[in-house]
């Protein structure tokens, strides 16, 4: 049995299979080693995936390949690495980025640019096996700009600036019972401040018409598209998305994409599916 993780900040999803028609998808919360103890991530992986799912068998997992958030270079790789040959002591692991993840699950064998849009935002160019050249995204305090960290960042600052419609801002503070000092206390005091700012971007999708929210929407994409596409230097080539934000705000997405003489190709929601096609290849 071989085994498949997308592994971002809010959410991890595990899919089970032998072959493309048999995949079992578990999901548990988001696991990212850069920024949870290792004590955290073994719980997860322990207690919401394991003790709660005692159908799955660990011991059967052959080959293991584990996307994520945060597995940015060979340390956090191996460390993470280790953590799940406790549990899958008989698999074969690979870690690596959710960046490689999702180019291999949006791009297959063939060369692309590839995004992803979610917690955090990130992208690559691929060569159609790995990742050739790759912009940094730096995390949620120094970049992920388009992400919904930075919907949600934007969201609170203009509410609290007064730069969006004053009925907007009442609705929003009012559905989260919000003040600047609760604000404060989840941003700069607790744990996991990217979970929570990224939490208020769903907010915007019912108000995406309004021309204030339209406006700043199609500036975060318009960001991202300048700090981050662009320097690969391949406008003819389709820019293709994976994430949840990608997916709810497509529209906007194309509309700062036109603007920049850029063209989307594929959006997905999940890489599951193909990476699950990619790895079921034989070889």
């Amino acid at each position: 049995m071989k085994l498949t993780v997308d592994s971002g900040s809010t959410k991890t999803d595990w899919g089970f299979f032998n072959t493309t028609d048999d995949l079992k998808i578990y999901k548990t919360q988001g696991i990212n080693p850069l920024h949870q103890h290792t004590d955290e991530v073994k719980a997860i992986i322990s207690h919401e995936l394991l003790d709660t799912n005692p159908e799955i068998s660990p011991d059967n997992v052959e080959e293991l390949y584990f996307y994520g958030a945060g597995c940015a270079n060979e340390t956090i790789c191996g460390q993470m690495a280790g953590i799940l040959k406790e549990y899958f002591p008989n698999a074969d692991i690979f870690v690596d980025s959710d960046m490689l993840g999702a180019a291999r699950a949006l791009c297959g064998n063939s060369e692309g640019v590839a995004c992803v849009l979610g917690t955090g935002s990130n992208s690559c160019l691929y060569n159609g096996r790995i990742i050739v050249d790759q912009v940094p995204s730096l995390g949620y305090i120094l970049g992920d700009e388009g992400s919904a960290v930075a919907l949600g960042r934007r969201l609170i600052g203009d509410c609290f600036k007064r730069q969006l419609p004053e009925s907007v801002c009442t609705e929003f503070m009012q559905k989260y019972s919000l003040t600047k000092d609760i604000i404060i206390e989840n941003v700069y005091r607790k744990p996991l401040a990217n979970r929570y700012i990224a939490s208020f971007a769903t907010f915007l999708i019912d108000k995406r018409e309004i021309p204030g929210v339209h406006k700043m929407l199609v500036q975060c994409f318009s960001e991202f598209f300048t700090r981050n596409v662009i320097s690969y230097h391949k406008p003819w080539m389709p820019v293709h998305f994976v994430g949840s934000l990608a997916k709810s705000f497509a529209d906007e997405l194309r509309e700062a994409a036109d603007s920049l003489g850029m063209t989307i190709g594929n959006i997905e929601v999940s890489p599951m599916k193909g990476l699950v096609e990619y790895h079921s290849q034989p070889g």
